[in-house]
């Protein structure tokens, strides 16, 4: 069996394992464009924590914004309001303003 070698070091932290499940991840990778055929064994371990980094990341500022609200309950909204207001989410952009418009138009055609 093929060991992940220097990677493995970085999901056994204080969190445990890896949570994401790799395979799901490495199919992604291989959808992404017809010139990606192999992929080792470590480059899904790597993306699989880039992900949980990125959740996490993302959450938190979510969750200020609750907080702000003085609310306990993380919503779209919080996580909408945290993209909007960190460059570093700007990818996301397109997608939060269109699950906002389509959540207004929702609400406006059930009233």
């Amino acid at each position: 069996m093929r060991q992940a070698g220097i990677y493995s070091g970085i999901l056994c932290g204080k969190n445990g394992p890896h949570s994401l499940p790799l395979s799901r991840i490495k199919k992604i990778m291989k959808q992404s464009g017809e010139e990606v055929k192999m992929i080792s064994c470590e480059a899904p371990l790597v993306f699989a924590k880039a992900c949980e980094l990125f959740i996490e990341e993302l959450t938190a500022r979510a969750y200020k914004v609750t907080m702000q609200g003085k609310r306990r309950t993380l919503q779209r909204e919080d996580i909408a309001a945290a993209v909007t207001a960190t460059d570093l989410f700007d990818f996301l952009l397109e997608m939060v303003s269109a699950s906002v418009i389509n959540d207004g138009r929702t609400t406006t055609e059930s009233t």
